[in-house]
């Protein structure tokens, strides 16, 4: 299988908005320290309308194939998408500004998808936190909303359903035609542009899924794989009950828009009287954060199901 078509075999694109300096250090450390040689892969920094323009302040000589690319538009998914337009690759790699990969990262993907015919989309298995302080016990149970995940096996699907099987936006690797479907998709759909986060307010998410699932459109699959290793730092806002809230509530809202987008209705949910009891059984047994998160959930929830049944309204 040939990977060489545009010139180079992968692109790493590092999406950033207003980057804390030390974490970005020790991510582009980790990707100068690559087993895979520099030859092989570009490198591209993506600038997302940070108050000051990186290119200045951030060297990248160090790598033969290196570019700054700035983006004004706020948004990660304006972010990544512009970094698939500007890639050359026919493998591209997201690397998050907190993401440290490890030595071997680049290769393995690479292997994996050259020997996978089958698979469109792939994404770490293993990925651990590095705590700038340790998580409260209280927060503990949250740690998986923060993308941390062991997992003790390989998982893969053709099927959306299967979380495992879908990779996250961190480290994932996926085919230049799957980032070329996901491209077209999202031109001709403005409903994707609300995913992804923009800035520290609004966290939603749910552009990676998106992009994966174009994999499984095109006839092919996505997995997960313990032997690409990701060490995530994080910092100790990341613990604030507040941004818990914000983050889960991202969560529900990315869930809603992307079942619309896949089947343009509204996701199931349970008969009023069922989810009314439940409800209330919730409210009344949660306490502290975890109540915070389901009532802010819940109005979440109602609140872009309002507006997406106007929008089904409107194209009807």
């Amino acid at each position: 299988m040939n990977f060489t078509l545009r010139g180079v075999e992968i692109s790493v694109i590092i999406c950033t908005h207003n980057p804390r300096p030390n974490y970005l250090r020790r991510v582009l450390e980790a990707l100068r320290a690559q087993t895979l040689p520099a030859s092989r892969w570009e490198l591209l920094l993506v600038d997302n309308a940070s108050r000051e323009p990186l290119e200045p302040a951030w060297d990248l000589s160090w790598h033969p194939q290196a570019r700054h690319v700035r983006e004004d538009q706020p948004g990660l998914v304006h972010a990544r998408a512009r970094g698939i337009r500007e890639s050359r690759g026919d493998i591209m790699i997201f690397v998050d500004d907190d993401n440290v990969l490890a030595e071997d990262y680049l290769a393995t993907g690479e292997e994996i998808l050259r020997h996978g015919s089958h698979l469109g989309a792939i994404g770490a298995g293993h990925i651990v936190g590095e705590f700038e302080v340790p998580p409260p016990k209280d927060m503990e149970v949250h740690l998986i909303a923060l993308a941390l995940k062991e997992l003790e096996y390989d998982h893969w699907t053709n099927f959306g359903g299967y979380t495992y099987g879908l990779p996250l936006g961190a480290g994932m690797c996926f085919r230049r035609k799957v980032g070329d479907d996901y491209l077209r998709k999202l031109e001709s759909d403005p409903l994707r542009q609300m995913l992804g986060r923009a800035g520290s307010d609004r966290l939603i998410s749910g552009e990676d899924t998106d992009l994966a699932l174009c994999a499984h459109d095109l006839g092919m699959g996505t997995g997960r794989f313990i032997a690409l290793r990701i060490l995530h730092l994080i910092p100790r806002e990341r613990f604030a009950g507040d941004y818990l809230v914000r983050l889960y509530v991202g969560f529900t809202q990315a869930g809603e828009i992307l079942h619309f987008i896949r089947h343009r209705t509204l996701a199931p949910q349970s008969s009023t009287p069922v989810r009314l009891m439940r409800n209330i059984y919730r409210a009344c047994t949660y306490r502290g954060l975890n109540r915070r998160i389901f009532i802010a959930q819940e109005k979440a929830r109602d609140e872009i199901r309002r507006m997406l049944a106007n929008r089904i309204t409107a194209e009807s």
